[in-house]
């Protein structure tokens, strides 16, 4: 029963509660980009993903740092790391986002909206992970 008790803790807070708010809105932004991207305007698949995804990442980056994970500015210098970290971390997941829209979408021909969902779902357990532990680290 204190396992369950701890886990809870740890999977249930403010944090993590925040970070699903976020998730899915930054989740919205990047599927509504990338709709009327590749869907509306017919950008090939894999740039309207990139495209969708430059839009998501610079919005997630404000919502997590003000919001999920609280963070205080330190300054220039500071800020400028996390963002690089920021950018950085979420670069490795959109490779993973990419090499799967292109087979799911472009290899294997499943419908794109419902292909960015099921790749979304890895990506924002990753993205979580990756912010936690390398980029709003708490310090003291």
């Amino acid at each position: 029963m204190e396992l369950m008790k701890k886990l809870w803790r740890l999977f249930v807070n403010r944090e993590t509660i925040t970070y699903g708010i976020a998730g899915v809105a930054t989740t919205a932004v990047n599927f509504v980009a990338y709709h009327l991207f590749c869907n509306i305007l017919s950008v090939p698949n894999l740039i309207a993903n990139a495209i969708a995804w430059v839009i998501a990442v610079a919005f997630a980056y404000v919502v997590n740092a003000r919001w999920v994970f609280l963070d205080r500015k330190e300054g220039v210098s500071d800020e400028s790391k996390k963002v690089v970290k920021f950018f950085g971390v979420r670069f490795l997941t959109f490779l993973v986002e990419e090499l799967g829209m292109f087979l799911l979408v472009d290899v294997m021909k499943g419908p794109n909206l419902w292909m960015k969902a099921i790749v979304a779902v890895v990506v924002i357990i990753l993205n979580y992970i990756f912010s936690k532990v390398f980029v709003f680290v708490k310090r003291g």
